[in-house]
């Protein structure tokens, strides 16, 4: 006899894509499951004429969801992990986080680009330094001052207007088709989207270029689907465990301590990117454990501690992040490394840090009724 069981989701392409993938893995695993998705319309997609940082609040892309496993209207829900709040719903889990897509963003410039863009890379004006002194060229710093660029992202405008003050920042919601149409009628010189979101849907033609890191910080959980459900579930949660990747399940927990300690959302710039490294081949590494601040569009670089460590074939796991201004006049960039086993408390470290050294009293300007110094958090461990 067949088990029937409901996938809540969304009801935009990508979301329905990744529905549609979750149900073909779990289908594979389980031949006999019968699986249906329930499409839920969300905050978010309701809507759609509203900057996601003015609508306030979070969870705006799956309250209408959870409320529905809850009511046990659906057994599992497929969301993108930078969707989902970091605190959940008494009874509801995240249960497997499934391996990541690129996590970069994308820019996509429009074709009808009038005076054309120069080819990329020749004549630059520069780029950014990352934390291995290297100077990196994007086309970002090719386009025109003055050009539109389409993006509703409090974190993609700080990073963006730090790099070019004159681009005129234009909202752009909807989804990735909707955003893609309107670039192509020629409402925008160019707009910045996800790459994994991109990729899933089949677009990867129409990407100008994929933004570095050091270029533009991605979201936390950017690229990586989640898989929700009730925690007493024993029969779900079972049938998912398969569907869970170590590596990205550790760096995204990573970077969502980091998004907790702050108390941060889609109103504020707050950026994060980890990644499981290995060590390298020879002999000794040199753990760095310094921190690179960007202020008003200068950058240094502040050497903490270092720790020589032994590499045999070892992991760790290596976080940048980021906390900007609106305006983009300051952004606050730290770096931090260490053993994948305290990830969540690395996370931690690394807001702590970023705190201190400015971002506070950047996040005390869009939320000012908040002390982040005084609440009860995850205890940081000792990184010296």
């Amino acid at each position: 006899m067949k088990r029937k069981i409901t996938i809540g989701t969304r009801s935009s392409k990508l979301a329905l894509w990744q529905a549609e993938w979750v149900k073909s893995e779990l289908k594979k695993l389980n031949s006999d499951l019968e699986i249906e998705l329930k499409k839920i319309k969300t905050t978010g997609d309701k809507i759609l004429d509203v900057p996601l940082a003015k609508i306030g609040g979070k969870g705006l892309f799956v309250k209408e969801i959870e409320e529905a496993l809850l009511r046990r209207e659906a057994d599992l829900a497929v969301h993108s992990m930078k969707d989902v709040p970091t605190d959940l719903p008494q009874g509801l889990h995240i249960s497997a986080i499934c391996k990541r897509e690129n996590p970069r963003d994308a820019l996509i410039v429009s074709q009808k680009s009038n005076p054309p863009l120069p080819p990329f890379a020749k004549g630059g004006r520069g780029g950014i330094l990352n934390s291995s002194l290297v100077t990196r060229h994007s086309l970002l710093y090719e386009l025109p001052h003055g050009a539109t660029i389409g993006t509703s992202s409090l974190r993609r405008i700080c990073q963006i207007l730090s790099i070019q003050p004159n681009f005129k920042i234009t909202q752009l919601r909807g989804n990735l088709d909707t955003r893609i149409r309107k670039l192509d009628e020629g409402k925008f010189d160019a707009i910045i989207v996800a790459v994994a979101g991109v990729k899933r849907l089949g677009l990867s033609h129409r990407i100008t270029e994929t933004l570095e890191p050091d270029i533009c910080l991605p979201a936390i959980g950017q690229g990586a689907v989640g898989i929700e459900c009730r925690t007493d579930d024993k029969f779900i949660n079972s049938i998912l465990s398969p569907l869970n990747h170590v590596e990205t399940s550790v760096c995204v927990k990573a970077e969502r301590a980091f998004l907790k300690r702050l108390e941060g959302g889609c109103q504020v710039p707050i950026a994060a990117y980890a990644r499981i490294e290995k060590m390298q081949d020879s002999g000794y590494r040199i753990q760095d454990t310094g921190f690179k601040i960007q202020d008003n569009h200068a950058s240094c670089i502040m050497h903490h501690a270092s720790d020589i460590v032994t590499r045999q074939s070892l992991l760790y796991i290596d976080i940048d992040g980021l906390i900007g201004s609106v305006s983009g006049d300051r952004l606050i960039k730290g770096h931090i490394e260490g053993n994948p086993q305290d990830a969540e408390k690395l996370g931690v470290n690394l807001a702590e840090d970023l705190l201190s050294r400015g971002g506070e009293k950047i996040l005390a300007e869009i939320y000012p009724v908040r002390s982040l110094s005084s609440a009860n958090h995850l205890k940081p461990i000792d990184n010296t």
